[in-house]
């Protein structure tokens, strides 16, 4: 059996990965690969979450940086991305 911290991502808990795993992500290097957006799409259309800190958070992961950070400096832009996708909170 593998270790657990071979799913060890910057910001990303057990929790994100039993999320992430749901949709077939099941290594750093997997989620590394993906747009963090379409991760949260995939997330959302499979109703795991709809959680917009799950997104600062893969953003996040993949840039080295703390999702309140994402959230503080990027809010609008992720919105807008969301609403371009269909998929932005009412």
């Amino acid at each position: 059996m593998k270790s657990e911290k071979c799913h060890i991502a910057k910001g990303l808990g057990k929790m994100s990965w039993n999320m992430l795993r749901s949709i077939g992500i099941q290594t750093p290097e997997a989620l590394y690969a993906r747009d963090p957006f379409t991760v949260y799409a995939d997330l959302h259309r499979m109703n795991v979450t709809r959680s917009l800190n799950m997104l600062y958070a893969l953003i996040g992961a993949r840039e080295g940086k703390h999702w309140q950070e994402i959230a503080r400096e990027r809010r609008t832009e992720v919105l807008l991305r969301l609403d371009e996708m269909g998929i932005a909170p009412k």
